[in-house]
């Protein structure tokens, strides 16, 4: 398997020079945040890591569960500036949650949006590309486009019927190759 690949299953997942993001596991690996200079974390579970009492590192915790009626998009403006405010100040932030594929790929997007001035669909491309398994939920999909359209006023991706129920456009072709013949 490719080094990357192995780094975006197992380790911390780099979206820009600034930000980070990893599952639960990698997020608890002091070696790992020291070796890439994590000055911020942002949990993105229901409960607290180990990570919390790491000293010099500001911990952020917002309690949700992996569900689409979960409300995150009320946390996309708060910590997509905390991300950019630690990016200012040149440090750097990890955002986690469990498997590192829906609460923070979605979170890693809100803030690609607002303060690197990618549509919602290249954020989405730039997240998956450095971690590839990044999948947000269809409740977090549907909350991103919301912001989307809230700063520019239109929106790049639209949620499409499939046989697997409301899925964002680009998954469709995807959607279909998993149909059975």
């Amino acid at each position: 398997m490719h080094p990357s690949v192995v780094s975006s299953l197992s380790g911390l997942c780099q979206v820009t020079e600034h930000l980070y993001v990893s599952n639960g596991r990698a997020a608890s690996r002091a070696s790992l945040l020291s070796a890439n200079n994590i000055t911020c974390i942002i949990n993105v579970t229901e409960t607290k890591s180990c990570s919390a009492a790491l000293h010099g590192v500001e911990y952020i915790h917002i309690p949700l569960p992996d569900s689409p009626s979960s409300p995150l998009g009320d946390h996309f403006d708060e910590m997509a500036d905390k991300i950019q405010h630690v990016a200012q100040s040149g440090g750097r932030t990890l955002v986690h949650c469990n498997a590192g594929v829906s609460r923070s790929a979605a979170l890693c997007m809100a803030f690609l949006v607002k303060h690197r001035d990618a549509t919602l669909a290249e954020a989405h491309a730039r997240v998956k590309t450095c971690r590839p398994m990044a999948r947000p939920n269809n409740g977090f999909w549907k909350q991103l486009i919301e912001y989307e359209k809230e700063l520019r006023g239109c929106t790049s991706v639209r949620m499409v019927s499939s046989s697997m129920g409301e899925i964002p456009h680009m998954y469709e072709e995807e959607a279909r190759n998993m149909m059975p013949l």
